[in-house]
């Protein structure tokens, strides 16, 4: 039967939508669990409360984050069987088994510690307590190795076999399958935006209340944390990118020719364009500014090495050029951002200024959302760059998707929409709550009442001691963007 194109435009957006708001609480939660297991393992060395306030701080944080991701996660797996049944018919023999594997190891992990984590300080012993949130930390990681594995996979298909009916079946080695071509670089870009993307929410909440006062031991203390973050952080993700570029170059050609705006082939040295309006109807990239032949000098490591453009590529073949050409511009001018922002720290703890530098405290919190920003744009980038495809040159979208009416889809994309921004909204507004009220002496665990004696990790107050001691799910696998 035809399909509907509108029917399936809005199918793409409907996972557009739902796995865009998904993607931010796992590339949070995935930093932020590090983070925790950090102050964790820092208190137990140095005895010092103060990580221990701020531990129990970010724990909540932690738990709402952890929640939302998890439960926007669950209906993204119902959409391969609404709107994208015949794409999980035909590629669910390779993804299905993966996407399993995550739930047998990451998900039951990560819940069979997540109660320790949240609610048990008070109830074992420090020790077990610490290997608890470590555990949790190592379950986020997994689940984002194997759902990258997964949507990595559908990017550079490797290790499977065709079926006569033309179903994608594993071959003699998963290892193939697991460790396709793009995976080690997706994996290491993916999971180093989710720590920097916690890095800069933990610099921002310390900024603001530094700004509210300068004084504040626990504000400082997340602040410099977050800053180092950055500082040695940002450089190696711009490296990782650029490898991961390269990677995708080899593989995926179109794409590139894409994020370039390079519409036309460059036989003696391509430029690398910063500004353009990419013109699909003609085919090439209007006002545009760029620097001559750097972009063969990036991509080749040579200023006078041929660079091919889409011309080359058969016009049923090409990528959205306007969509996929802008999010990498936003996602790596964030990145030089980021970079920014971790020398001006460096600057500032060499003039002994980092914690009454309050330019530089106005500009981490201005930047405390970046990295949500920045790794929906390569996601962006990632997804729309491999279309028309949902299985890189062997599957296309048009013949992915369930025969849908478009009402039927519209409707449903509706009931998101609405349902997405009330609940995820009071959910992140709860958030936002928490991080305005700065971190303090006693800071209290999800379900401990604050105006009750701590006990921590066994240790019961006398009466002479203060009673409060002084201080993934990962995004899935997108077939359709």
């Amino acid at each position: 039967m035809d399909l509907d194109p509108t029917a399936i435009v809005l199918a793409r957006i409907q996972f557009a939508f739902t796995v865009s708001f998904h993607f931010i609480f796992p590339a949070f939660s995935i930093g932020l669990a590090s983070y925790l297991a950090v102050l964790e393992g820092l208190w137990l060395k140095t005895g010092k409360p103060l990580y221990l306030d701020l531990f129990k701080y970010w724990l909540k944080i932690f738990a709402i984050a952890f929640a939302m991701g998890v439960v926007s996660g669950i209906v993204m797996s119902y959409q391969f069987g609404t709107n994208w049944s015949v794409f999980s018919d035909k590629a669910g023999g390779v993804i299905g088994p993966l996407m399993a594997y995550e739930v047998l190891t990451a998900f039951f992990l990560e819940a069979g510690f997540l109660g320790v984590m949240l609610f048990g300080m008070n109830k074992v012993g420090k020790k077990l307590h610490f290997a608890a949130t470590l555990m949790v930390a190592l379950g986020t990681f997994i689940s984002a190795f194997w759902i990258l594995s997964v949507n990595s996979w559908m990017q550079t298909p490797t290790g499977h076999v065709m079926s006569p009916d033309g179903r994608f079946l594993p071959g003699p080695s998963w290892l193939d399958i697991i460790f396709n071509p793009s995976f080690p670089y997706r994996l290491v870009h993916t999971v180093t935006a989710a720590y920097l993307t916690t890095a800069f929410v933990v610099g921002a909440v310390g900024a603001w209340h530094l700004l509210r006062d300068k004084a504040n031991p626990h504000a400082r203390k997340m602040f410099s944390m977050a800053m180092w973050m950055a500082a040695l952080v940002a450089p190696v993700q711009i490296f990782v990118g650029d490898l991961h570029g390269l990677n995708t170059l080899e593989h995926q050609p179109a794409k590139v020719m894409a994020m370039e705006g390079h519409y036309r082939s460059y036989p003696d040295g391509a430029p690398l364009y910063l500004f353009g309006i990419p013109n699909e109807k003609e085919q090439r990239l209007d006002y545009a500014f760029g620097i001559p032949k750097a972009s063969s000098l990036i991509l080749h490591h040579d200023l006078n090495a041929p660079v091919r453009g889409l011309d080359t590529v058969p016009d049923d073949q090409q990528p959205p050029v306007p969509i996929v050409f802008w999010s990498f511009r936003i996602m790596v001018g964030i990145g030089f951002l980021m970079l920014g922002i971790g020398l001006w720290s460096l600057i500032a703890r060499w003039r002994k200024r980092l914690y009454d530098w309050r330019a530089l405290h106005r500009a981490a919190l201005l930047m405390g959302p970046s990295g949500f920003v920045a790794v929906i744009a390569g996601w962006v980038t990632t997804e729309v760059g491999r279309q028309p495809y949902t299985v890189y040159g062997l599957l296309r979208t048009v013949d992915s998707v369930s025969p849908l009416a478009a009402p039927a889809v519209a409707t449903s994309l509706a009931a998101f929409v609405v349902v997405y921004f009330a609940v995820f909204g009071i959910g992140t507004w709860y958030i936002l709550k928490l991080m305005h009220k700065p971190p303090h002496t006693g800071e209290t665990q999800p379900g401990e009442d604050e105006t009750a004696p701590i006990r921590t990790a066994g240790i019961t107050p006398g009466p002479t001691q203060n009673p409060h001691p002084q201080g993934g799910r990962e995004a899935f696998p997108s077939p359709a963007e």
